[in-house]
């Protein structure tokens, strides 16, 4: 296979899997499902507690006869109630379970799969009886383990009557202890409502279509919209856009042929791909999976990004370049001149990519930045390809087509644009960084009005600069002679400062609530408070029981783009905000939010204990161990019991749909 054909297929395997985890779909897994029942027996006064699991194909279900300090949780039933019954004889279980050596955990465990039956004899020892509680299991596959789960139960009846009630029950804690397959909650392990074993923080069960939507997959192709259209940018500067026509004029002449120059210039062009795509895989690499997840809200790391964003701006309005050391360059492109074939063509692109750093670096950094913080692991290798692929086409186009180069427009004066506006962008995109560590750490050193004022200073200053009222000194006077371009780009941006303005007293804006900041940071508000929020799930649990209202549990996070949107386009919306301010008690949970808890909570999670240190900390494993999802924005309707009515429902901007899962939520409470 020649080297050509291996690199054209190293490229297509790379594009097809970072495409392919475009459209996968994150679902929490159900895979195991119960049956409880009782069954009577009159005659010899006894009633027989009935479970049936079953087990989907590839997963296990740990059993009773594993030691808890091994890891997995074992099976056990946590009786809550047992009034009027007497336990007789132990667990009966329909078949053995299987005895193997477990890789993950590094032991020999047991485990079910498929379908097992377990029973528990009760003498009944009054006229009535109460029998509730909840069996406390985990399972895994090959791959990952779940949570440890509950399945509650509560029966009540007499001999010859009964009936059944499903609830919830506590999540098992770190601290339990396990006596004859009766757990006892550690009151100092787990959250206030789950000490006290109500169902508040109960998981809860609903069907696959009621799940909430996964909207990774479209945030990832948004990624990938806007790096590319990034890429596009960066071929407007000034150094990479003079290098298309030298470079495929110089393969067009250097070639025997046609057709081998068009050949030798797209394989520079999937040289370029290759070359970022593996740059977003080091950032990945570097970071890892689990800390680009953090980034979006940690304030070191917002802080940083801040810095990093001014000074490419900075670089970008002509205070100095970002350059690569020269020798580092010239090796590289003394390499280039002397390799040929595959290893040529690489080195040729990867000249290109350091001879062009001054302009294309701080468009890389600001949107290797923004895909690293969108929480996803892929993110920074989709954003890379799409940037790669929109430098990498003119090269291919002109090198098919070279009669193109004679009608491209010429170098000149109109780069230089180009790269200051970028720098009033990134300037502008800057604050949203400080801003969500201002948030997370309540400093209120940038509250919504402060940042809409330098937002309407940045893009009135920017549009000053198109009209040509000033020059930076790097780029010489300012041209009173402008083009229509840049006339109507400064009409675009004075506009667009003056849709600011109003937000000073309050306005929505929700053109840009996604950067903004909320509005609650809003000193002075002409348009009316926002909702009336609780922002401790117990507490806003409490309100909605005393004043017997349904709950809309809202789990959100400063960090979160979509969240400021659905906020900005959804619930400030009139009919919205009334229908909720009447009907409902509201909680907002912060996923993100610093601030520590009065002391650590210990839970258990995916088989290992996991200490919570911060609120945020909290409600995301609430988020996660409740209603089994991790993603926001994450909007649920509760019964003051923790039962849920409505939901979930996640990013989608239509406000009659939004209206309907409330009223579904307010229905199901009244009836």
């Amino acid at each position: 296979m020649k080297s050509r054909d291996k690199l054209y297929l190293l490229t297509t395997f790379i594009i097809m899997v970072l495409t392919g985890s475009l459209s996968a779909q994150a679902q929490m897994e159900n895979p195991v499902r119960w049956n409880i029942k009782t069954v009577e027996d009159a005659s010899e006064r006894t009633v027989t507690l009935e479970m049936t699991a079953s087990i989907d194909k590839g997963w296990h279900m740990y059993s009773n006869q594993i030691d808890p300090a091994v890891g997995p949780t074992p099976l056990s039933i946590d009786l809550k109630d047992a009034k009027g019954l007497k336990a007789v004889g132990e667990l009966w279980v329909s078949e053995a379970p299987e005895h193997k050596f477990d890789d993950v955990f590094q032991a020999d465990l047991s485990w079910w799969t498929g379908r097992v039956v377990l029973k528990r004899v009760f003498e009944v020892t009054a006229d009535s009886y109460t029998l509730s509680g909840a069996i406390r299991f985990q399972a895994c596959n090959d791959e990952s383990c779940l949570p440890p789960s509950k399945e509650p139960f509560d029966f009540s009846g007499s001999m010859g009557i009964s009936t059944v009630s499903v609830n919830g029950g506590a999540l098992h804690a770190a601290g339990d202890t396990i006596t004859d397959n009766v757990v006892t909650v550690a009151a100092d392990s787990v959250p206030a409502a789950a000490a006290t074993v109500n169902d508040l923080w109960a998981p809860v069960t609903f069907d696959a279509a009621n799940q909430a939507d996964d909207y990774k997959s479209s945030s990832m192709w948004w990624i990938f919209f806007t790096c590319f259209i990034g890429g596009f940018i960066a071929l407007l500067t000034p150094c990479v856009w003079p290098m298309i026509p030298l470079t495929v004029s110089f393969f067009l002449k250097k070639g025997k042929s046609r057709r081998r120059a068009v050949g030798d210039a797209l394989t520079y062009g999937l040289s370029i791909i290759v070359i970022y795509v593996l740059l977003g895989m080091v950032v990945t690499l570097i970071f890892g999976a689990d800390s680009l997840n953090a980034l979006s809200t940690s304030a070191i790391c917002n802080i940083i990004f801040f810095l990093l964003l001014v000074v490419f701006a900075i670089s970008f309005f002509g205070a100095f370049d970002l350059t690569l050391p020269s020798k580092m360059v010239n090796k590289i492109d003394a390499r280039a001149e002397k390799s040929t074939g595959l290893l040529g063509m690489f080195l040729m692109a990867f000249t290109l990519t350091l001879v062009s750093f001054s302009c294309t670096g701080p468009i890389i950094g600001t949107l290797l930045v923004e895909a690293a913080t969108s929480g996803d692991k892929f993110g920074p290798m989709i954003g890379m390809l799409g940037f790669s692929l929109a430098l990498a086409i003119p090269f291919a186009l002109f090198a098919l087509f070279p009669s193109w180069l004679q009608s491209a427009p010429k170098s000149g004066s109109w780069m230089g644009t180009v790269k200051v506006v970028l720098g009033f962008i990134e300037l502008a995109l800057s604050l949203k960084f400080l801003s969500v560590a201002d948030l997370a750490y309540g400093w209120h050193i940038l509250d919504r009005e402060v940042f809409l004022c330098l937002w309407i200073a940045m893009f009135g200053l920017l549009g000053a600069y198109l009209m040509g009222w000033f020059n930076f000194k790097h780029y010489g006077p300012a041209d009173s002679s402008i083009g229509l371009v840049r006339f109507f780009i400064a009409m675009v941006s004075f506009a667009f400062a003056m849709y600011l303005v109003p937000g000073l007293w309050g306005a929505p804006l929700k053109g840009v609530s996604a950067f903004v900041p909320p509005l609650y940071t809003q000193d002075f508000n002409l348009y009316g408070d926002g909702l009336k929020e609780y922002h401790d799930y117990d507490e806003g649990m409490a309100v909605a029981e005393r004043e017997g209202k349904p709950v809309f549990v809202d789990f959100s996070g400063y960090g979160c783009v979509n969240c400021r949107k659905m906020e900005g386009a959804v619930l400030d919306q009139p009919e919205v905000k009334t229908l909720i301010d009447d009907n409902f008690v509201v909680i907002k949970l912060m996923v993100d939010e610093k601030k520590s808890l009065p002391q650590p909570r210990k839970v258990v999670e995916n088989g290992r204990e996991i200490t919570l240190d911060t609120y945020g900390e909290l409600w995301s494993y609430l988020q996660r161990s409740k209603f089994g999802a991790n993603a926001q924005p994450y909007y649920v309707v509760l019964d003051p019991q923790g039962r849920m009515l409505s939901g979930p429902y996640s990013y989608d901007e239509d406000v009659a749909k939004f209206m309907g899962f409330l009223q579904k939520g307010l229905d199901s409470f009244k009836k």
